[in-house]
């Protein structure tokens, strides 16, 4: 049977979203965790090797706990510890290590909700992110290789391109101890700061952008 590009490889250069990420299968969750790292597909087989590209941006979704309230201020959660514990360890910490930001989205209240204005309009939103990317791929452009992006920018070239001063150094210490976090979140962290960096205009990382990367790794925390 010639095997024959799955949903991993259809997303490239696309997003791949998957909405209610614990419910699906252990393995095939864990499956996605190279693809991630190597932005290609590898299928061995006895006489050869074939790839399939994979370079994705991966969304996905879940709730905090089985019944949905964890953390909500209006509506009392029902579950236990050890059941969230058990719930949010349906996704392995290799695989949360290798998702650049977590985020917890609140309830929107209904003066928002019903609001007819607010937040940054799509064209807004657009103008900032392609003028953040023609910044990166300025940085990147000599640089020998076809990063165009902080995402995905190497280990030489996040200890090359996010520099810190020496109270963003203490900063990001503080919280790789007290978080206990790996080295491929600190990278992270520092590919994010550089992308806030970057929104804001700044030449160089600065502790705010630090702390503000640091809040996007929700999920390294403890309950």
């Amino acid at each position: 049977m010639i095997p024959q590009p799955g949903e991993v490889s259809l997303a490239h250069h696309g997003v791949l979203f998957l909405d209610e990420f614990p419910e699906f299968a252990r393995a095939t969750l864990e499956m996605i965790r190279q693809p991630l790292e190597d932005r290609h597909v590898t299928i061995p087989r006895v006489h050869s090797t074939l790839k399939f590209p994979a370079a994705i941006m991966l969304v996905a979704a879940m709730n905090p706990c089985p019944c949905g309230y964890y953390t909500d201020p209006k509506r009392p959660c029902k579950c236990t510890p050890p059941q969230v514990e058990r719930y949010r360890a349906r996704v392995s910490g290799p695989l949360i290590d290798r998702i650049d930001i977590h985020v917890e989205v609140p309830p929107v209240p209904w003066k928002e909700l019903r609001a007819e204005t607010g937040g940054l309009s799509s064209e807004a939103m657009r103008e900032m992110v392609t003028r953040t990317r023609n910044v990166q791929r300025e940085r990147f452009g000599g640089d020998g290789d076809s990063v165009t992006t902080n995402a995905t920018m190497s280990p030489r070239q996040v200890r090359r391109f996010c520099k810190l001063d020496d109270p963003g150094e203490a900063l990001l210490k503080q919280a790789m101890t007290e978080m206990g976090l790996s080295a491929r979140a600190h990278d992270k962290i520092l590919r994010t700061a550089r992308t806030i960096a970057d929104i804001e205009g700044e030449a160089n990382i600065q502790p705010q952008h630090i702390a503000e990367a640091v809040q996007y790794r929700r999920l390294d925390r403890k309950l």
